[in-house]
């Protein structure tokens, strides 16, 4: 044991340093607070009904009613038991709470990365650095990104397993790789594993290449093979996840449009829509920010403090100093991209891009082609509509690429591989900087140039445009607010200073770093000082550097009390008077809010609204073409929305509005309407009484069977008993009936019984299920029971129990190749 310490010692040390580093940067959650994330806040609301009947009835319910009509939860949250890996992060979390586990799985991660490389472990601990603390991590984290952020953390230790494997590694490489693509699926953010399959994509053309040129084709289909079946492992034990979510993703905004769309090039849509794929596009001229963390003026709002130009203008034209704080960070903002708000910069670190640049030069291992190849691609995919010749081909033609949003989010994979081969270049000076051919002049040349352009934008911050292309728009809505032309400039004057001065300061600050890593590294080329010291001294400075600039968007003021947490969204007065209605179900549709992208209304009630980035194409399609501007209160009628919130005008209160004309749960309908196409289904929806009439597709006609559909004369139907997965109705009528139910239509799981008897669930107005019911008094039971989850659940218990197998099988063998290793020495010893 002491020499297993003795020899494992830096390694403790370092990972001992790493746990200190997520104790100090979290300190507030070491002081029992927790971080108040608006998008965690919103998955909350959506969670409420779940949580509360998995507590009720111990196990999670597969369908929920709190979000836009009803969706599937494994959508939103559940626990997928049979899963090892849903078993891992708890057990993190229990010792290290959330968000502080992110921090130590991204600097755990990064240096098994650089450990696979043969660094020695102080460099690897500076590369773990510079991965773990790049701004966005951060910044996700924050917003409550923290499946994005989960899933970006198991990125460095991915690709290590993949190097790993060829390099020659039959067990350890692709049992490693199983086991951390494994929690990066289970993460459940698909757009980053996509993201990374693009980047080592590209790794796997270059190994290709290298083992064609060397004759080494055998070895690369080996190591590949091997690789295969890691990640088949990965996927089988993630089944639960992907499976049910794949056959959902067809149905929703990210499938095949059910009414046809038509891009500007005439062909048919598929996925999503392009201007919604590529509205957080990053501006070309946007990639300074890698650098220079405020050169387009940091986040959207929130920037600028009492001694801003901005804030004294508004004083002198007679706001207070508060009002005119809040006002100028509400309406002036210093962010100046094209997106339409961000919550921070791209920023890698100044030092960081210096050491970048100069591996671009000294570095000769191939994985720097790779690198720079990936690094570049996903550069130009993150351009999104701002390069559109290179992003739409993506997007028309490479699988699966239009069913994601905010393309700039591939930038995660240039703040993996830019840092990698940023310390890959340090190393190479450090071990063979003697052999490097004018290694002075390449750290001069590279220095200098980083240096150069961080000196022009602090000297002259006008050369960045600190304009939007629809500055003259912005300056016109000014000029309406202020009667004066001349006292409207001078505001916008100020914040085009107020902009030009956080780029300056911060370009400032670049350039000190950049020179003061260019010292470290020239005085060590020049024999002036040790590598211990060079390795230290960069260390030190990339973590202040990071550190600081991650503490403006993830910091104390970030937290709150536990008791704030456990009551995220506030009962307001008009939710406590809808909750005296004790009827079983019905909905609310909340006005005071944009409701199709908050789910603070599903926290306490059935909402029609909700907050969730796949919704249901046909829930999506009845948005756009049944509320452009005006609420339809026949749709409305039909989803029995009882209940609307709004603002009373008067005194910005909130108030409620009664529904009479909801139609309840289900009813019985006069006649059925039979229509040709899903466009003649959302037409009629515009012309009909719900409450009479029901809308069906030609193409459903044989699903009614040969039964006639009476007048509904004394008939009556009602909901007995209400649970997410399983709903209970009771009705009577002299004849056959056709009833409607208020529930969304998915055939990917519910299935309908009449007194025990299946039946089937016919797609009615266009999303609702609807039933042809016979004569009498009878019982109608809805049940959701998706064959995918129960088949899904089967294969991820057996797939991890493989998984478990195979890493228990390749540490056995280690320490087989130990022991045997360890057995001539030892019997030299005994003679």
């Amino acid at each position: 044991m002491k020499t297993w310490f003795k020899e494992n010692q830096n390694h403790l040390i370092i990972i001992g340093i790493f746990l200190l580093l997520v104790v100090f940067y979290f300190t507030p959650v070491w002081q029992g607070k927790t971080l108040l994330q608006s998008d965690v806040m919103q998955a909350r609301g959506s969670q409420k009904e779940i949580f509360d009947y998995k507590e009720k009835d111990g196990n999670t319910p597969l369908w929920t009613n709190s979000m836009f009509g009803g969706m599937p939860t494994y959508q939103i949250w559940y626990d997928h038991a049979n899963n090892i890996t849903s078993h891992i992060g708890p057990a993190i979390r229990a010792i290290f709470p959330p968000p502080s586990d992110v921090l130590l799985l991204f600097l755990l991660g990064g240096y098994f990365l650089f450990a696979v490389l043969k660094m020695r472990p102080w460099v690897a601990a500076l590369g773990a650095i510079a991965i773990a603390f790049s701004s966005y991590n951060m910044i996700y984290v924050e917003a409550g990104h923290i499946n994005k952020a989960y899933a970006i953390a198991y990125m460095a230790p991915i690709i290590g397993a993949v190097i790993l494997c060829y390099r020659g590694s039959k067990f350890w490489g692709p049992s490693l790789l199983a086991l951390f693509l494994a929690l990066e699926i289970r993460a459940n953010h698909i757009q980053m594993t996509y993201y990374l399959f693009l980047a080592l994509l590209v790794l796997v053309g270059f190994e290709l290449y290298y083992a064609i040129r060397d004759k080494k084709l055998n070895k690369f289909l080996q190591a590949t093979g091997l690789q295969l079946i890691g990640v088949a492992v990965a996927v089988l034990v993630n089944a639960s996840v992907l499976f049910p979510t794949y056959e959902y993703s067809k149905e929703t905004i990210r499938g095949k449009a059910n009414i046809t769309k038509h891009t500007e090039d005439g062909k048919g849509a598929a996925g999503l829509d392009k201007e919604y794929a590529y509205a957080w596009s990053q501006g070309i001229g946007e990639n300074i920010t890698l650098l220079i963390p405020n050169a387009y003026g940091g986040r959207t709002g929130g920037t600028l403090d009492e001694k801003s130009y901005t804030v004294k203008t508004l004083q002198k034209l007679g706001a207070s100093a508060p009002e005119a704080l809040q006002s100028a960070n509400r309406f002036f903002p210093t962010y100046w991209g094209e997106k339409t708000f961000t919550s921070g910069p791209w920023y890698f670190g100044a030092g960081v891009i210096f050491l970048f640049v100069l591996a671009l030069f000294v570095v000769k291992d191939r994985l720097k082609w790779w690198i720079l190849t990936a690094t570049i691609l996903t550069f130009f995919l993150a351009f999104g509509r701002h390069l559109p010749f290179i992003s739409d081909l993506f997007f028309d033609y490479f699988p699966m690429y239009n069913k994601f949003r905010a393309v700039e989010s591939i930038l995660v994979i240039p703040s993996v591989l830019m840092p990698l081969l940023a310390i890959i270049g340090l190393n190479e000076i450090i071990t063979r900087g003697n052999e490097i051919v004018d290694l002075d002049k390449k750290v001069l040349y590279s220095g200098g140039a980083v240096a150069l352009i961080c000196l022009l934008v602090a000297v002259m911050p006008s050369i960045l445009s600190l304009r939007t292309s629809t500055h003259q728009e912005f300056a016109a809505s000014v000029q309406q607010m202020l009667p004066d032309p001349n006292l409207a400039n001078e505001l916008v004057n100020s914040l085009l200073k107020d902009r030009a001065d956080l780029a300056s300061k911060d370009a400032w600050r670049s350039f000190f770093i950049v020179a003061l890593t260019f010292g470290f590294v020239w005085f060590f080329v020049k024999k002036k000082l040790s590598a211990t010291v060079l390795i230290a001294a960069v260390a030190v400075i990339t973590l202040v550097d990071l550190w600081s600039v991650d503490k403006r968007y993830l910091n104390s003021d970030s937290f709150v009390d536990k008791s704030t947490y456990d009551r995220p969204i506030p009962e307001r007065e008009v939710d406590q008077l809808i909750h005296l209605d004790k009827d079983l179900s019905y909905r609310v549709f909340d006005l005071t809010t944009s409701p199709f992208n908050d789910a603070s209304a599903s926290y306490f009630h059935k909402s029609f609204g909700g907050y969730h980035a796949a919704k249901l194409m046909r829930f999506q399609e009845l948005l756009e073409n049944k509320f452009n501007g005006d609420l339809n209160e026949d749709v409305l009628d039909m989803m029995n929305v009882r209940y609307l919130i709004t603002k009373d005008q008067s005194n910005n209160s909130d108030k409620i509005q009664r529904r009479s004309s909801a139609l309840g749960n289900a009813w019985f309908v006069n006649n059925v309407k039979f229509v040709n196409s899903n466009q003649a289904e959302m037409d009629a929806l515009g012309t009909f009484d719900p409450s009479k009439e029901a809308v069906i597709n030609e193409g459903l006609k044989s699903q009614l069977g040969d039964k006639s559909i009476g007048q509904p004369n004394n008939a009556d139907i009602k909901l007995v008993s209400y649970h997410p997965d399983t709903l209970k109705y009771e009705y009577s009528a002299g004849n056959n009936v056709f009833a409607v139910f208020s529930e969304i239509y998915y055939d990917k799981g519910w299935k309908a019984y009449v007194d025990g008897e299946e039946v089937p669930i016919i797609r009615t107005n266009y999303l609702l299920r609807g039933l042809s019911l016979p004569g009498g008094n009878h019982k109608v039971e809805f049940v959701f029971a998706p064959n995918s989850m129960k088949v899904s659940n089967v294969i991820s218990l057996i797939a991890s129990i493989v998984l478990v197998l195979g890493l228990a099988f390749a540490i056995w063998l280690s320490i087989k190749h130990k022991n045997e290793k360890q057995k001539p020495v030892d019997a030299k010893a005994n003679k």
